[in-house]
């Protein structure tokens, strides 16, 4: 199984950015897909997810500039990130917890 990341880079503060994860090795569309970051010098953290039946789910900070969407026919799942900041600021992984992969994470860079 596995999970590549594309999508990110630099952007200015209040721009955005859509990741992309594509999935392989697993049946794509029974499994939880999870969006986590880490920010410079500091530990992994949740971002978002979303269940198999499509259901989201947000960490605060982002909730309202984040959207976690999926499409089970092209196995991807996507983070559009819009009004980004500062603080997003990090490597973005994505996961799946019920079979403990996760891709080589995607940069992302926010600066004037």
């Amino acid at each position: 199984a596995q999970l590549v990341e594309s999508g990110g880079g630099l952007v200015q503060p209040g721009g955005s950015l859509t990741l992309s994860c594509s999935g392989s090795g697993f049946t794509f569309s029974t499994y939880d897909m999870y969006w986590y970051r880490q920010p410079p010098g500091k530990g992994r953290e949740f971002v978002a997810c979303i269940y198999s039946f499509g259901s989201p789910r947000y960490r605060d900070s982002v909730e309202g500039r984040f959207t976690i969407s999926r499409d089970n026919g092209k196995e991807t799942v996507y983070l559009q990130m819009d009004s980004l900041k500062p603080d997003d600021t990090a490597v973005y992984y994505c996961h799946v917890f019920a079979l403990n992969i996760w891709g080589n994470g995607t940069l992302v860079t926010v600066s004037a």
